[in-house]
């Protein structure tokens, strides 16, 4: 029997999950994975990689939930393995802050995390601006390391890498039985998605080794999170902005907001800047469609518009985009019938 061609478009952890998840559930696939740029290079490289979520307004909210909870397992094995420190998959514990109380004190990721607790009045004394707080066990996943050890795991599993731009699906239909599209922000040129738009964020990578705990605003601009190789500060969340040079303006912004809520920052010094734009959409896609290309009809599976919680929700969404392939696989044989 021939094998199913199947090609992933994108080299951000959506992508090499998603083609991982083909890959190894999938053996009667033969699976290539197409971009034209890789880790470090990604905007999954510069991601703060923190284990928790929002939510998308018109998606089934149990559907949210299992993203989270399979993509929260599959990093939490990871993180208690001999993997860990090659994989840059850790433990990561601190607190969420908010200057008032949210509508949703217990999030529905909360029961997914380690150890969720609202925080004590003695917790929050240290933050006087912020009048409630959630403290809690998450992971924090950092695309540096974990991006070249899933391209070795896709390899392992018979994944070939080719680097190249993609334009159109055009250019796919004759050497593709099945596309899976996972471009990002790059959707909206490859697929007319005019509805997926760049949040641009700024980060600083700072060595800062006594920093133990993560700290995030509950407004999502503010925050410190040390990892494994120094503590990613930030940040921004700027819509409609391309904008991939460093702002200085930003910069200090950052480490003035962040000094407010870990003084001791003034004592660390700034490793690298980093710039990257959030593949941002009301809702995630994660869809099939079937496309006429190159006068025969191929099967896309759509998987992008993750937004900031890209390496939150990743894995939970590739096993869906794998399932949504597997039912193409058994649709297969009947089409060739007719």
């Amino acid at each position: 029997m021939t094998s199913v061609k199947v090609v992933v478009v994108g080299a951000g952890v959506i992508g090499f999950s998603t083609a991982v998840c083909i890959a190894e559930a999938l053996p009667s696939c033969s699976v290539t994975l197409l971009s034209e740029k890789f880790s470090p290079d990604t905007t999954s490289d510069g991601a703060a990689g923190i284990m928790f979520t929002g939510e998308f307004p018109d998606i089934p909210l149990e559907r949210q939930r299992l993203w989270f909870k399979d993509s929260f397992d599959h990093l939490l094995a990871i993180a208690q393995s001999q993997h860990s420190p090659e994989a840059g998959v850790m433990l990561s514990s601190g607190w969420q802050i908010f200057k008032e109380a949210p509508a949703d004190k217990f999030p529905f990721w909360s029961e997914f995390v380690i150890g969720f607790r609202l925080m004590t009045d003695r917790e929050l004394r240290r933050f006087p601006d912020h009048t409630f707080g959630q403290a809690f066990t998450t992971i924090k996943c950092e695309c540096a390391s974990y991006l070249p050890w899933l391209e070795n795991r896709f390899k392992r599993a018979g994944g070939q890498v080719q680097q190249r731009k993609v334009h159109n699906l055009q250019e796919l239909g004759k050497s593709y039985d099945i596309i899976v599209n996972c471009s990002g922000l790059g959707s909206k040129q490859l697929v007319g998605d005019t509805q997926v738009y760049p949040v641009r964020g700024q980060v600083l990578k700072v060595e800062a080794p006594w920093l133990q705990h993560f700290i995030r605003d509950g407004d999502g601009k503010t925050y410190i999170y040390p990892g494994i190789h120094g503590a990613t500060v930030g940040g921004t969340r700027q819509e409609g902005d391309w904008r991939l040079e460093v702002d200085e303006g930003d910069t200090k912004s950052i480490l003035e907001r962040c000094g407010r809520l870990e003084p001791s920052l003034s004592k660390a010094k700034v490793l690298s800047e980093w710039v990257g734009l959030r593949p941002s959409r009301r809702n995630l896609r994660l869809e099939r469609e079937v496309v006429q290309l190159q006068g025969r009809q191929v099967p896309v599976i759509h998987n992008y518009g993750h937004g900031g919680w890209g390496v939150t929700l990743a894995w939970g969404t590739a096993l869906d985009a794998m399932s949504l392939v597997r039912q193409c696989l058994s649709e297969k044989p009947a089409r060739a019938k007719l």
